[in-house]
């Protein structure tokens, strides 16, 4: 899942880096390092694209600094594909 692209531009992940303390848990559980750690400490986005919502990051910022809607859009239909087979019957959209 290393290389997933869905659209460009269309995630919606938010990360409001001045709420961040710098903790990197988003970097820890992210599987498609969306996140870097920046010159500051904090995190920041370094591949939006490559967001594929699954919603860790923002459970698990003790911040609040991300949110996410995750299971939105079609991508969640290719996520549910790889997970349930391509077989699964997966309503999309």
């Amino acid at each position: 899942m290393k290389d997933f692209r869905y659209l460009p531009g269309v995630a919606t992940l938010r990360f409001n880096e001045e709420a961040c303390v710098g903790c990197g848990q988003c970097l820890q559980v992210c599987p498609q390092r969306v996140f870097a750690r920046g010159p500051n400490r904090r995190a920041v986005i370094v591949d939006l694209d490559g967001c594929m919502e699954c919603g860790a990051c923002a459970l698990n910022c003790p911040a609040q600094a991300i949110s996410v809607n995750p299971g939105v859009g079609c991508a969640s239909y290719v996520i549910q594909r790889w997970l349930k087979g391509k077989d699964a019957v997966i309503e999309c959209c």
